[in-house]
């Protein structure tokens, strides 16, 4: 299993950003994908999920980014997407694409996802 996380780079604050993740080695909509982020020195914490098709795709976010940030599936492409606006300082980090089957309680949960993609860095300054 692979997970390709791209599209990060550096943008100024306010401006919108697109993530992908492509996955090889399983199917992305038999799979709860989710995206988090780390800045250096601090543990990772959860961005947005979106459970898999048996459980309608359900999406959840952070309080942090409810609102500026979308998590989809393109199930042809096996591809999940961050599309991210509103881009503030606070949101530069390396995000992380993952794959798991948590249950509905755990989706935030990082331990619950078996599969981790590469980081891709985001940065947020003017």
């Amino acid at each position: 299993v692979q997970l390709q996380a791209s599209g990060g780079g550096l943008v100024q604050p306010g401006a919108s950003l697109g993530l992908s993740c492509a996955a090889s080695g399983l199917t992305v909509n038999t799979y709860s994908m989710g995206w988090y982020r780390q800045v250096p020195g601090k543990d990772s914490a959860f961005v947005a999920a979106v459970t898999d098709r048996a459980r309608g795709g359900s999406t959840f976010y952070a309080d942090s980014v409810k609102g500026r940030f979308t998590i989809s599936r393109d199930n042809a492409k096996n591809t999940v997407y961050l599309e991210m606006s509103s881009l503030q300082p606070e949101d530069t980090a390396v995000y992380f694409c993952a794959a798991g089957r948590p249950i509905l309680s755990s989706v935030r949960t990082s331990s619950a996802y078996t599969f981790w993609g590469q980081g891709t860095l985001v940065t947020v300054s003017s």
